[in-house]
This record gives structure tokens, sequence and C-alpha cells, in this order.
């Protein structure tokens, strides 16, 4: 299938509980992760509530989603933003 690969895409969402934009983020971000030409996309989500080290990296900008270890979006990302973005780092994965 064309723009298809066997490449993992690690899609990665810091957030934190009680927090609206986050429960948005992770809503758009499954549904992404979880349409068509996403077989090869993993979704981790992370509290950062109660981890010192995540708190002073991402506090004031949750949530937070990384593509692959890379900052994506923070507050906010659209589906079509992320489309994008995931359509982009299959291109870049298959070599």
């Amino acid at each position: 299938m064309p723009g298809r690969t066997d490449a993992v895409i690690v899609l990665t969402i810091y957030s934190r509980p009680e927090c609206h934009l986050c429960d948005d983020m992770k809503a758009i971000v499954r549904r992404v992760a979880a349409g068509p030409n996403q077989g090869g996309t993993t979704l981790v989500e992370v509290d950062i509530s109660g981890n010192g080290e995540l708190e002073a990296r991402y506090g004031l900008e949750v949530p937070v989603l990384l593509v692959n270890g890379k900052k994506a979006a923070k507050y906010r990302v659209t589906e079509g933003e992320l489309r994008k973005r995931l359509e982009a780092e299959s291109g870049n994965s298959q070599g």
C-alpha cells in the first residue's frame, strides 16, 4: 500500500488529571491513531503529576504531544494537523 511502512510511529502525550485540554488532545490522538493507515502507531500516555522532572519540563505546557520523541504540539492539535504530521513521519521512515 502506498504510504504504508513497517516502522512504528510512537505518539507520546504528557498530561495530568483534571485537564480538559489534555482530555481533548487524547481524544483526537486516539481517533487518528485508530484510523485507517495508522496500523503502525503506538500511543503512550504519561501522567506528569507527582514526577518532579516531568513537572519541571512540561508542567506549564500540558498537554504535550511527541511524535517519535520530537515535540509536535502543545495545548491543542487538530486531526488534520496530526494526520499530516504522521504522513510526513511515515515518509521520513521509509528511507
